[in-house]
């Protein structure tokens, strides 16, 4: 990710219309992961918060294909995930998080997936969240994505992926320095 584009984190008004259109068709589509929400609702709370609307920018920039799925009434936030089919392309051959990048002595890829989400705004999933989209469609068939990874497991090196195989969601680990071609992380973000 370029850092001119991570630093500025304001969109213009025809950015901000483009995307909304996106987003907007992305939702139509795919009602069955949004059930009793109005996209009219979501897109007001959107235009509140162009920081959240610049976060969701950058999920589509990297291609996620962020949607909403879900609603917390506790905190009145709408909940997006990344619903692209694979892992995020533009999101892959990273490794876990910025400790990992540095104890990399050759070969290192060009960032992390933590110090990525956190540069768009965004949270990697966690193992519940992950396995929560897989209720909603068969993501991850032929990549990983990297999720939350506890600390205990972290302290000692590893870090924690999932993908979908055999119909089956699995939970795998590798040591946190590790990267692959086909192996990014999704993000999740509340509005």
């Amino acid at each position: 990710m370029s850092k001119s584009s991570s630093t500025k984190k304001k969109l213009t008004a025809a950015q901000q219309a483009e995307l909304l259109a996106v987003l907007a068709k992305r939702f139509e589509k795919n009602m069955h992961r949004h059930k009793g929400i109005n996209w009219t609702d979501v897109e007001k709370k959107l235009n509140n918060h162009p920081d959240k609307l610049w976060s969701l920018h950058e999920m589509e920039r990297t291609e996620g294909e962020p949607d909403v799925v879900g609603y917390d009434k506790k905190s009145g936030e709408y909940i997006f995930y990344d619903c692209a089919v694979e892992s995020p392309k533009g999101r892959r051959s990273i490794c876990y998080d910025h400790q990992a990048l540095e104890a990399r002595k050759e070969n290192k890829p060009a960032d992390s997936a933590i110090q990525m989400a956190e540069d768009m705004g965004i949270e990697l999933l966690t193992e519940e969240q992950y396995r929560e989209l897989q209720t909603l469609g068969s993501f991850d068939l032929k990549t990983s994505s990297w999720v939350v990874t506890p600390a205990p497991i972290r302290k000692l090196g590893g870090a924690l992926f999932c993908d979908r195989r055999y119909d089956t969601v699995f939970l795998y680990h590798n040591g946190a320095e590790s990267y692959y071609a086909a192996r990014g992380f999704r993000g999740m973000l509340k509005v």
